[in-house]
């Protein structure tokens, strides 16, 4: 049995009724599993750039199938109203993109399958009923009625891009094959600590002989419970838990099957506990993995490519694997996003990186009066957690996104801020099929208000869209944020030009691609360029107009100092907070997104903030006013560390005029604070709190190192403020080339901030850093495997008057 090569073609809505209505057309080959965008744009008849968007149309997809008998036609995802028909037959209609079907046929022969994807602008002008809010970040607002993927529909976040089409898997199976129609899978611990792996599976048909499990090297029997259901339990001695990657190890344990003389591969499987950790005063949020608290840091989740939607490991592996090596521990998909594959959960679980899944709920008053779509919206997540099953990463299943945000801003009263499906249906599938991960109805949710910061979850703005100061991050005592610090940034090369005549960041067809949300009266462009003026005292018009790449420089530097010191107030130690995570891990298109990564999955200055601002083993600076500076030492290893540490202040990042060092221990899994004037032995106004006459020094530099002087990590405090002034630095650069790869080695006479490393055919680990006159550093350097002819080696400090060229 087979499926033939597809093709496509659109028409105008309900131009043909049926497969039998079918009249000539333009057919062209379509990609499956795809969309239609994928397909026109791999023929090139069309861009997101054209801003034509699918949801006016009807769209037919085409093959043929041969096959004799009985037959089984898996439809793992149809985006999104959708008709499915077996010669002029119709054999299924699907309204929701995020159900799989399958459908039973009887082949003899040759036939002709079709998928009719209908006009969802022509099924959206049937849908009446009149929402309690009516939300401006989403358009049409009759989506509310639709199990679709909203990021295509927000304008301010991109060009149209509609999904429809058979995204998802397209698979045709003789019905005879013997297959696992139901699974259940629990991993838990017995009293010693041991491991425990209940399964539970259903078989197409009954086998002969006996049904047996393996979980890692520990094999045991399935047995028939009388209702067809295999069960069977073990237990896994000595077993090895699965951590976060910053905690420890991701351990895994292969499950199979054997049944009827074949194997069945059930995948992966870790052994964890996770608990909601609310603080003393029952109004926080943090999880506790293995009873350890974790602080969660991370980004939102942006689809792969918003254009094909792929699932694939190859598609995942170039945007997990650097959150995992960037220091980061937790992915959210959030409710504009949809639900993304099994190879996408796989890999967070190698990786260690935990998964905060909002399912795919959004702004909107959902109509939970509606009993169909409930049923729709029950089917859509018993798949989903069946599916992730076992999966040791997903940690925090949420209802919805900003849905009890929007009721609340809008002034519905607190009873009205839910309803049936946040509170009733979700919440009762999500404990019968995973008990073992944390519920929450909303993001954000918590406190007199659900958005408010203190309490529970929220989308923290506060430094960044709303212009507050980078220690209003401390203020607002913020408890665990599931997103925040938006801003637009640049990325490290980018793809657009500063044209001479327009001299502000455009993309080549003069389509803005400066993020911003429908109905707020800022862009996010603007709020990057007032913490540009608030840590530098540039002119930012003046700067734009007159040297634009300096401008881009200043931009640059900004996203990532103000993440890097946000993430210094919430990680420092006695902060609140247990965890906070930025919006969007990487842009949707070229231009000067939200995104850490750029379109093209490169990492941008903010990502390099991030990174050192999540460091595992790391040292904080924070300024305490009159208390003087404090020093935060963090240790999230398991293991003790020996280290030591030193403080250095400098006049003009040159001279030293005050230092002091210490040894220690950094004790595992465990953040302490200590003040500097422990250091010193003395009183130093370090902060320059007391002002009594000049101020002494413009930096302070904290350098925690193994014992042995190996670097792990270090922070920097600026009195008196970061500056603008250029100076000679004497910054010298050279590439090193051993067993181990390239390395850059840097040194530096005077502090030089920021520093971008420009290194054609590489990608350093560390970028846009301060160095410190004295040690120098060490930057390894990987290759891309696409080395210019002559390639470009320079080092530019942000407040240097020459590149350093290597």
């Amino acid at each position: 049995m087979r499926i033939g090569a597809w093709e496509l073609t659109q028409t105008a809505p309900g131009a043909w009724i049926d497969a039998a209505s079918i009249a000539a057309a333009d057919w062209l080959p379509a990609l499956v599993p795809g969309t239609i965008g994928a397909s026109l744009q791999a023929a090139g008849r069309w861009t997101p750039d054209d801003g034509v968007g699918f949801d006016a149309f009807d769209v037919w997809y085409r093959a043929e199938i041969t096959g004799d008998g009985a037959a089984l036609l898996q439809l793992d995802g149809l985006a999104t109203i959708a008709e499915v028909f077996l010669g002029d037959a119709r054999v299924l209609v699907s309204d929701n993109m995020f159900v799989a079907h399958e459908i039973g046929l009887t082949l003899a022969g040759r036939h002709t399958l079709h998928i009719a994807f209908r006009s969802l602008d022509a099924h959206l002008a049937g849908k009446k009923g009149r929402a309690r809010w009516r939300p401006k970040l989403v358009r049409p607002p009759a989506l509310r009625f639709v199990r679709t993927l909203l990021v295509g529909h927000i304008p301010g976040w991109g060009p149209p891009v509609h999904a429809v089409g058979p995204y998802r898997g397209v698979c045709l199976v003789p019905a005879a094959d013997l297959r696992i129609v139901e699974r259940h899978i629990a991993t838990s611990f017995d009293r010693d600590g041991d491991g425990l792996i209940d399964l539970a599976i259903r078989l197409s048909a009954k086998v002969e002989g006996w049904v047996t499990a393996r979980c890692g090297d520990i094999d045991f029997t399935l047995v028939d419970d009388g209702d067809g259901v295999l069960r069977g339990r073990a237990e896994v001695p000595e077993v090895q838990r699965w951590w976060p990657a910053t905690h420890g190890t991701p351990a895994l344990y292969a499950v199979s099957v054997q049944a009827g003389g074949r194997e069945f591969d059930l995948g992966k499987v870790g052994f964890r506990t996770i608990e909601v950790d609310r603080d003393a005063d029952g109004k926080g949020f943090g999880l506790r993995i293995n009873s350890e608290q974790v602080f969660c840091r991370g980004a939102c989740w942006t689809p792969a490519d918003i254009v094909a939607l792929p699932f694939s490991r190859e598609a995942y592996l170039p945007l997990l694997t650097p959150m995992r090596d960037a220091g980061l521990n937790m992915v959210r998909v959030g409710g504009t996003m949809g639900y993304e594959g099994d190879a996408f959960h796989a890999l967070c679980d190698e990786l260690g990186l935990l998964v905060w899944q909002d399912f795919a709920f959004s702004n909107f008053d959902y109509p939970a009066g509606d009993a169909a779509f409930r049923a729709s919206v029950e089917a859509e997540v018993r798949q989903f957690l069946v599916r992730t099953q076992g999966s040791p990463s997903l940690a925090v299943l949420c209802g919805a996104s900003e849905v009890a945000q929007q009721a609340a801003m809008l002034g519905m009263p607190a009873p009205l801020w839910s309803n049936a499906i946040f509170d009733e249906l979700l919440p009762a599938v999500v404990a019968a099929l995973r008990p073992d991960v944390p519920y929450t109805p909303h993001s954000p949710w918590g406190g007199d208000l659900p958005f408010v910061a203190n309490e529970g979850i929220s989308h923290y703005y506060g430094v960044s869209a709303h212009l507050r100061p980078i220690e209003e991050a401390r203020r607002a005592e913020v408890r665990f944020s599931a997103e925040s610090l938006g801003f637009a940034n640049v990325p490290d090369v980018a793809p657009f030009a500063l044209e001479p005549d327009r001299p502000e960041i455009v993309h080549r067809n003069d389509v803005e691609r400066v993020p911003h949300e429908v109905g707020a009266s800022w862009a996010f462009e603007a709020i990057r360029n007032h913490y540009t003026e608030t840590l530098y005292g540039v002119d930012v018009a003046a700067l734009r107009r007159d040297d634009p790449e300096r401008f881009l420089a200043f931009a640059r530097a900004t996203s990532a100092e103000v993440i890097e010191a946000t993430y210094a107030e919430w990680r420092r130690a006695g902060s609140p907070t247990q965890g906070a995570l930025v919006w969007w891990w990487r842009d949707i298109f070229d231009g000067a997104g939200w995104g850490m990564l750029d379109a093209r999955n490169a990492p941008k200055a903010a990502h390099y903030g991030l990174k050192r601002a999540s460091r595992p083993v790391s040292v904080v600076l924070t300024d305490e006013n009159l208390n003087g500076l404090a020093v935060s030492l963090i240790n999230e290893t398991a293991e003790p560390i020996a280290a030591k540490l030193s403080l250095v202040c400098l006049r003009e990042g040159e001279t030293v005029v005050m230092r002091g060092e210490t040894e220690l221990t950094l004790p595992a899994r465990r953040t302490f604070g200590l003040a500097a004037s422990t250091i010193w032995g003395g009183f130093f106004d370090t902060t320059y709190a007391f002002r009594f006459g000049d101020p002494s020094h413009d930096v302070t530099v904290a350098r925690l190192a193994h014992t042995d002087g190996t670097l792990l990590a270090e922070a920097f405090h600026f009195p008196l403020g970061r500056g603008r002034a250029r100076h000679d630095l004497g910054l010298e650069a050279a590439v090193e080339h051993g067993e181990a790869g390239a390395v850059l080695v840097l040194r530096t006479r005077r502090l030089a901030q920021s520093i971008r490393l420009v290194v054609d055919g590489y990608r350093p680990e560390d970028n846009y850093f301060h160095l410190a006159p004295g040690e120098g550093r060490r930057i390894a350097l990987a290759p891309l495997g696409d080395a210019a002819v002559r390639p470009t080696r320079r080092a530019e400090p942000l407040n240097g008057l020459t590149p350093a060229i290597f």
